[in-house]
């Protein structure tokens, strides 16, 4: 122990003198130069000095050994050093059961707790071991540990031996926990140094294997490519003092450095980007409509808008590239649209599928700082083709989703801005790109999902579903080849008539597209690919009539007339992302309140729309010679079925109030109508949307005549000529002409 008050050692030689021994107490407090009583603890330790040591500059040590604890009963005055009557501390019986299996746990700790000490001697474990007695190994292993003053006083004053033993045995336990963590450290910390040190030293045997073969430089070799490339890439002066720069930190950066690969990536993906590669424009307006009409029947809009783009592209190449986005249900042509735009444009064709995509770093890339990141998709497709003017179809842009890591939507709204979109920003590039010369075509399901802002910089154009006649004309001229190659038939060996065509559209599916018709054709060619390869046919042909024994029993038949057998029944058309569809309203009468029930899980608009037709009945009853007070003793119920299916809308008000009204009248509506339309509480039809989709939905299911609002009338154009020339339109203004129409009875004008 240092000592340096005069009191203090005027006592330590005193001690030394009489060989008497002295009292060791902890102060309080640490700062005070001469304490008082008060701030010294009550506890300390009776010590033998075994020597005493004076040093230069008035320093003095002792060498001292604890025999006992005390208790200071009071201190004296009169001495020139600190004196005090003390009791002295007996230790409690060491023979106690609970004493000696503490002894035993602190015995086998305090061995652990040596094994993980660094540099401990041999001589510390053996001598620690032949230790006996408890009181004296708990104080022992208490002097060992690295525990602070306060802690060690706590031991001190601790007479009790058990209570003791086990605070010394509580401090060892968390003493080993951190030192098990700390080697767990360092050996992690050892195992990283090993690896950078071995990986260090193949590299430098790999370069001096390399010079002893005469081998160039690898590291030089690929520095030289890559500046070479820079070079060749003909990039905006912008960008490529950017990449120069980039460069020559390249160049001063060891290759074992982490972020060397990163930022040699990142060049790569520069240098390899078509800044100024174009493909030339090839335009021949005669070849490009020969194209469009062999890849595809119909969609005259679509194709006349693209013959129109490559005119103006003819007289001013400089223009802008049109945004389409085509918007129909599944399988009427938009993805394939898309590449024969291509051919017809002499382009490379590129696809972004973004259905189900909600991070905006897939647009617009990750920043390069992260690990793995790379350019957004626009950017990486347009270095798969190649040139910068491609075609680049956006599929299923209405299915982007939103999340926590942005908005893939919004991303979206500078690519497909042409007043931005020169000066296009990837968050992985950090330089400009201009995908002004690409032509974009997007397409989707349904526009109700697409945000505003992103629909307003797209021109969109529908595509309907086919037409009977349309689906026939597609599968014989297309669909039969193609699923005739895909089953490894020879044109000789199986032969589809056009009838069996019809029949397949007609009785296997009913869908807007030609996805399902194409799948039904695939199965026939199978059925007929199996008897020519067991070898009992070498030409089979499919009639109609052999159709149930491919496909199974007719899946789809018409179910008007008996649906429309009784009063109460009326069929409206409804408008699904996947084409139309009609539907049917069931509306039943039974005794009861006046009360309204309404059934088919219906959205709040169509119930209000049921409402509305049941007051608008109530208010017209009258003129039908319905009596007034039938509606008070009757409940009346409106069910739509297929009642798993949500729905909603006003469009179905017409078939609602054509519904209520049959079934009050005890009149049944004819099974060949189909209607659709708004109400109002004044009798009047209103116009509303998807026209074009429902009325070829109507064609389908073998509708005649479609009593839609007067004031749809110029969605007449749209339908297709042939849906036109099947079917009977009939306007409506007032429901009054839909009751004439559907039910077949005039009623007087009443004032």
């Amino acid at each position: 122990i240092s000592i340096g008050r005069e009191r203090t050692i005027a006592a330590a030689q005193e001690a030394m003198r009489t060989e008497h021994r002295v009292g060791i107490i902890l102060q309080r407090d640490p700062g005070a130069e001469e304490p008082q009583p008060e701030q010294l603890h009550q506890i300390g330790t009776v010590a033998s000095i075994l020597r005493h040591v004076a040093a230069q500059a008035n320093s003095h040590y002792i060498v001292c050994q604890g025999n006992q604890r005390f208790r200071v009963v009071e201190f004296l005055e009169g001495y020139p050093f600190y004196a005090a009557r003390v009791q002295i501390l007996q230790e409690g019986d060491e023979q106690i059961a609970e004493v000696q299996a503490l002894l035993l746990q602190l015995k086998e700790r305090s061995t652990e707790i040596l094994g993980l000490l660094p540099q401990v001697p041999a001589e510390l474990a053996s001598a620690s071991q032949n230790i006996t007695s408890a009181s004296t190994y708990a104080d022992f292993v208490a002097g060992l540990l690295d525990i602070s003053l306060e802690e060690k006083q706590d031991i001190l004053e601790t007479v009790d031996l058990a209570k003791r033993l086990d605070k010394v045995l509580g401090l060892l336990v968390r003493r080993i926990e951190v030192l098990r963590l700390s080697q767990k450290i360092n050996q992690q910390t050892k195992e990283r140094m090993d690896e950078r040190q071995r990986e260090f030293y193949l590299r430098e045997q790999l370069k001096t294997i390399q010079k002893e073969l005469g081998e160039t430089d690898g590291d030089k070799a690929e520095l030289a490519d890559l500046t070479e490339a820079i070079a060749k890439a003909n990039m905006p002066s912008e960008v490529e003092a950017h990449a120069k720069k980039e460069l020559k930190r390249l160049e001063k950066m060891s290759e074992a450095a982490a972020e060397y690969s990163m930022l040699r990536t990142y060049l790569e993906w520069l240098a390899e980007l078509p800044w100024s590669t174009v493909s030339e424009d090839k335009i021949d307006l005669p070849e490009a409509r020969r194209i469009l009409d062999e890849d595809h029947f119909g969609l005259d809009k679509v194709k006349r808008r693209i013959l129109e783009y490559l005119a103006v592209r003819k007289l001013n190449p400089q223009g802008k590239s049109p945004i389409l986005c085509f918007v129909g249900p599944p399988g009427v042509g938009k993805t394939s649209l898309g590449q024969s735009i291509a051919r017809a444009t002499d382009r490379k064709f590129v696809r972004v599928s973004l259905g189900g995509v909600h991070d905006e770093a897939e647009i617009r890339g990750h920043r390069r700082t992260y690990v793995g990141a790379l350019p957004g998709n626009i950017i990486q497709v347009i270095r798969k083709a190649g040139m910068r003017n491609c075609v680049m179809m956006l599929d299923e842009v209405d299915k982007l989703g939103a999340g926590i890591h942005g908005d893939p939507a919004a991303a979206l709204l500078e690519v497909l801005d042409p007043e931005q979109n020169a000066n296009f920003r990837d968050n992985y590039l950090a330089v400009p790109f201009d995908l002004s010369k690409v032509l974009f075509i997007c397409t989707a399901n349904m526009l109700d999902t697409v945000p505003g802002p992103l629909r307003d910089r797209m021109e969109v154009i529908s595509l309907p579903g086919y037409t009977e006649e349309e689906k026939a004309q597609i599968a014989g001229r297309y669909l039969v080849q193609r699923q005739r190659e895909a089953n490894g038939l020879k044109p000789g060996q199986c032969d589809i008539g056009d009838d069996t065509i019809r029949a397949i559209i007609h009785d296997y599916t009913r869908e807007a597209g030609v996805r399902n018709l194409e799948r039904e054709i695939g199965s026939v060619f199978r059925h007929a690919a199996v008897r020519v390869a067991e070898g009992t046919a070498l030409q089979v042909h499919i009639d109609a009539a052999d159709l149930a024994t491919i496909l199974g029993p007719k899946k789809f038949e018409s179910e008007l007339a008996m649906r429309t057998s009784l009063p109460g029944v009326a069929t409206g058309l409804a408008w699904t992302p996947v084409g139309g569809d009609i539907l049917f309203i069931e509306a039943s009468r039974t005794p009861g309140s006046g009360r309204l029930i309404l059934t088919g899980q219906l959205g709040d608009v169509m119930k209000e729309s049921a409402q509305a037709a049941l007051t608008l009945v109530k208010a017209t009853c009258a003129q039908w010679h319905v009596a007034p007070d039938l509606f008070e003793k009757s409940d009346i119920h409106v069910h739509v079925p297929a009642g798993a299916i949500p729905k909603d809308g006003p469009s179905a008000g017409v078939a609602m109030f054509i519904a209520l009204a049959s079934l009050m009248m005890e009149r049944p509506v004819r099974n060949d109508r189909a209607m659709t339309g708004e109400i109002s509480l004044r009798g009047l039809v209103l116009p509303v949307g998807g026209i074009k989709e429902k009325v070829l939905a109507a064609l389908r299911a073998g509708i005649t005549t479609v009593l839609l609002p007067e004031r749809n009338q110029k969605d007449l154009e749209e339908i297709p000529e042939e849906a036109r020339r099947q079917l009977k339109f009939v306007l409506l203004t007032t429901v009054d002409d839909a009751v004439r129409e559907a039910i077949g009875e005039a009623f007087p004008q009443v004032s």
